[in-house]
């Protein structure tokens, strides 16, 4: 079957670990297995959740979305071991993970949790978290994304961001060609406004692309935030 990866050998060595932070028996079996497919070694933590992300090295963490994980995110984000690991989240509304944007959430698990969606959304990220970052030149992050097209104003969500553009969500319709300006905020990327244009659109899925104008100067400063990331 499509959805089907040969299992891990036992002797295999993990190269990488997630933390499973206060999750259901039945997610952590279902996030456990999905790592693992890709040499991941998934680590429950059900006790001292914050002490343990500011001060253990984790690559990735799945963290239940929701008020009370902001503290965690914090705690995670300011240790110097895990500022920039890869930070999924599991369940919530769009409202809760915008919310969440300014910690740099890199994707999502929706819910139910069914394991071909999230066999599938592991191996569209291994890369970033193992830290094979020259076949991985797009970055996964969600944060809200502004948008100025003309007299129009909306908002989309990203969902891949890399020095030349980025892949956006959102329930407006747009058309290939549109000139736009998008503005948006990253983890220590201050507010930035760039133009470009929409290069693809799929409006079944409400999914868009946008390149970046080249010509535009301001663009630098998403390169040297990609660059950064992809370096710590």
């Amino acid at each position: 079957m499509g959805n089907s990866f040969a299992p891990l050998s036992s002797s295999r060595k993990f190269s990488a670990r997630a933390a499973l932070v206060d999750l259901q028996e039945s997610s952590r079996s279902v996030l456990s297995e999905c790592f693992r497919q890709f040499g991941i070694d998934a680590v429950p933590i059900t006790v001292d959740h914050a002490n343990r992300l500011a001060k253990e090295k984790f690559e990735a963490c799945v963290v239940r979305v929701g008020s009370q994980c902001e503290t965690l995110l914090e705690s995670a984000r300011c240790s110097r071991s895990n500022s920039r690991m890869v930070i999924y989240g599991l369940g919530g509304s769009l409202k809760d993970v915008m919310k969440l944007s300014k910690f740099g959430l890199n994707a999502i698990f929706h819910e139910p949790l069914e394991r071909p969606a999230a066999l599938k959304l592991v191996k569209a990220t291994q890369m970033l978290v193992l830290h094979e970052f020259r076949r991985y030149v797009r970055i996964p992050v969600i944060t809200e994304v502004s948008i100025v097209a003309g007299q129009k104003h909306f908002n989309a969500s990203s969902m891949e961001l890399s020095s030349g553009g980025m892949s956006l969500k959102s329930a407006e319709d747009v058309t290939s060609g549109l000139p736009v300006e998008v503005s948006f905020a990253l983890l220590t990327l201050p507010r930035i406004w760039v133009r470009g244009s929409v290069t693809w659109c799929k409006p079944a899925q409400r999914l868009f692309g946008v390149r970046f104008d080249a010509r535009d100067n301001r663009r630098a400063r998403v390169k040297e935030w990609v660059d950064s990331f992809l370096e710590s």
